[in-house]
Parts: C-alpha cells; structure tokens; sequence
C-alpha cells in the first residue's frame, strides 16, 4: 500500500458525500472495479459502478434525521475502520480497503451488533 494519499480524509469524503445525497461523488472514490459487501441484513454484494450505483441510490433517497453520523474511525494495517450511523440512523461497522492509486477498492459492513458478536466470539476462541 502506498502512502501518497491520507485513507482516514477519503474515509471522511465518504461520509460527507453520502450525507450530502452526491452519489456522483460518492461513487467516484470507488475504484472502477470495486466491490461492496453488506450483510446489514441480507447479504448482498455489488461490483463495479454500476453495481455500486444500484446499491447506493435507493440508500442515500431516503435518509434518516441521524444518517451517517461518524461514531468512530480507526486506521487498521488493512485499511480503515469505520463505526457510523446507517441511512436509516443504526450503527454499523464499515471496513475499507484502497487501491495504489487512493480509490475505495472493496467496503465490507454489517450491524454495530454483529461485529461485536464476532469480537466477541474471537477473544473466546483465543482464550479457550
């Protein structure tokens, strides 16, 4: 990974484009082959920017009051990892991974809640 570019201010330009509604933007940080994971709910995986495209529009068309409030953001040796209020105001873990050339090259989120049961089950598995 190259350092030429800061992860945590393209993180930020994410939220802000998505709590803008600019889904021109939004789908601009991505790389042209990128790929989004969500299992919020049901699993779903789109790819590229048309994949991207139907996946976001819907999303950033009906926003709740407390959308995409940052909760927290953290560098990781992968990427960055972002907690945030979903478009309809619940909390959720988003971790991104970038491209060489400072894109959004893959997303992978689900709920606040599971992420802390997979912790959770991770520090027992280590400890039993």
């Amino acid at each position: 990974m190259t350092d030429n570019f800061d992860q945590i201010a393209l993180v930020v330009d994410w939220l802000d484009a998505c709590r803008n509604r600019d889904l021109a933007t939004l789908l601009d940080l991505y790389a042209d082959d990128a790929t989004l994971e969500c299992r919020c709910g049901e699993a779903k995986v789109s790819e590229g920017r048309a994949g991207l495209e139907s996946y976001w529009r819907p999303r950033l068309d009906g926003l709740a009051p407390t959308a995409f409030g940052l909760e927290e953001i953290t560098p990781t040796a992968e990427g960055v990892v972002l907690d945030y209020l979903s478009h309809e105001g619940e909390p959720v873990r988003i971790a991104f991974a970038f491209s060489r050339d400072g894109k959004v090259q893959r997303t992978a989120c689900l709920t606040v809640e599971q992420a802390l049961r997979r912790e959770v089950a991770g520090v027992a598995d280590e400890a039993g």
